[in-house]
């Protein structure tokens, strides 16, 4: 079967700062991982903090060198070390939302220009043309795939909620048409009503367009809900993986089940 992404082996270790006294050592953050994503299928990333779960996404980006292992995006290698210009093809392939929404969009620049920045960077065709025109129509169809109001693309992200701000940032990310969408925990900020909504957004995309997504989340009712596979990451290292409802409802992995146990639960009859 061939995948739209798939890694193997992938490895990254960081060196430790050297002092008088202690040699050079290394900090591993992700050890032998393995993984593959179909087209169109959703799989879910879960695990503790610190279990390695964004340095997985950031090497199957390439936004980050593995100490060892390799990286396929539709059987063509990827290799993370060469000239970023050299990976064009990948960026043109790939979108990712991070966190914090905030933290990733210039306050500088109105919605319209950020949402439409990898349209003139990836030299991307708008809708019904590569000019100026065509990318402006772009990013107001993508605003409204996002429940915004396409005349918002004048306003500046300081004048968005949170919730808006993610809508802004998924667009951004899909603008340029992706075949695969990593989101590293961007719905983590967001209260429940919202998070609904853009859940709502991801699922309508992925049936519309075909988009695979990769989703790295603490909330187990998101992966749940949005993925058909789900990978569980325990200090570094894969521990289980496999179709959503089996890994959730009957886990074969010890820290799988605790991991699941630990969730929160409201017993009926006893209120908020």
């Amino acid at each position: 079967m061939s995948f739209l992404l798939s890694a193997r082996g992938l490895t990254r270790r960081y060196r430790a700062p050297r002092t008088p006294w202690r040699r050079t050592s290394y900090t591993t953050a992700l050890e032998d991982a393995d993984i593959d994503v179909r087209e169109g299928s959703a799989v879910g990333v879960i695990g503790e903090s610190g279990s390695g779960k964004s340095t997985l996404v950031r090497l199957l980006l390439a936004l980050d060198t593995p100490t060892a292992g390799t990286v396929a995006f539709d059987g063509r290698t990827v290799d993370a070390a060469s000239r970023p210009r050299s990976l064009h093809w990948l960026r043109r392939q790939t979108g990712i939302v991070f966190q914090d929404p905030y933290a990733s969009l210039d306050p500088r620049m109105s919605v319209g220009r950020i949402i439409g920045e990898p349209l003139w960077a990836m030299n991307v065709s708008g809708s019904g043309g590569a000019g100026a025109d065509g990318r402006r129509e772009r990013v107001r169809e993508v605003l409204a795939d996002v429940g915004l109001e396409p005349e918002m693309a004048a306003r500046f992200p300081h004048e968005f909620s949170g919730g808006q701000r993610q809508r802004i940032a998924l667009a951004r990310a899909i603008v340029h048409r992706p075949r695969l969408l990593v989101g590293d925990e961007p719905l983590s900020a967001l209260d429940v009503t919202v998070r609904a909504q853009i859940l709502e957004v991801l699922t309508r995309l992925r049936e519309r367009d075909g988009l695979a997504i990769v989703m790295v989340s603490h909330d187990i009712g998101v992966v749940q809900n949005l993925c058909d596979e789900v990978v569980v990451m325990k200090d570094g290292r894969i521990v289980e993986e496999g179709p959503t409802e089996k890994v959730l409802l009957e886990p074969q992995v010890a820290y799988t089940r605790r991991l699941l146990a630990s969730i929160p639960v409201i017993e009926p009859g006893t209120g908020v």
